[in-house]
């Protein structure tokens, strides 16, 4: 069980802080049962109310700092998502964002962008649905990396690339060290 102040991610609202947990006055819902009342992050409007014991939307604790750190390192690594059939690409994306899995995020990240690159290369805009599910994904992803990070959501893209960028400049310097 969450604790009332602590931030998770439920479903594709993204980041909630954990307002409340108890019971909820409204008609016809049982008075024994728990609910969190949770605030999105990223809506200033709208109250979401959910059980406790609710096994239909994923919900968990954000990252921690380190795990954070851990998953910037590990970008470079995570594969873009392979596409067998392009009319099953909305399913997986809907399925990847359900799981509320940062790396499955990434993951959706890196294929729109490698996408984009190839339909800019063939004279191309971006589709409107791959453009919706990029924000979908990178709301979500820089939503909680803000949050856990303590930075604006707008500085999430910069922190992250120079991190990438820092660690890889580190591993060049221990191999040469190594090879000294």
């Amino acid at each position: 069980m969450f604790k009332a102040g602590s931030y998770i991610v439920y479903g594709t609202k993204g980041v909630c802080k954990v307002d409340a947990i108890g019971s909820i006055n409204v008609p016809g819902v049982d008075k024994c049962r728990l609910y969190y009342t949770l605030s999105p992050v990223s809506s200033s409007s709208g109250t979401i109310y959910t059980p406790v014991e609710n096994s239909k939307v994923a919900m968990r604790s954000i990252l921690s700092r380190e795990e954070a750190l851990q998953l910037i390192q590990e970008i470079p690594s995570i594969e873009a998502m392979k596409i067998p059939n392009e009319k099953e690409r909305e399913q997986l994306f809907q399925q990847a964002l359900l799981t509320c899995d940062c790396r499955e995020a990434v993951r959706i990240i890196k294929t729109l962008y490698k996408k984009r690159i190839q339909r800019m290369e063939a004279g191309k805009n971006a589709t409107a649905m791959d453009q919706r599910y990029l924000q979908y994904a990178q709301d979500q992803l820089y939503g909680e990396l803000a949050i856990v990070l303590d930075i604006e959501k707008t500085e999430v893209e910069d922190y992250i690339a120079t991190l990438i960028h820092e660690h890889k400049y580190m591993e060049e310097l221990e191999y040469e060290a190594c090879s000294d």
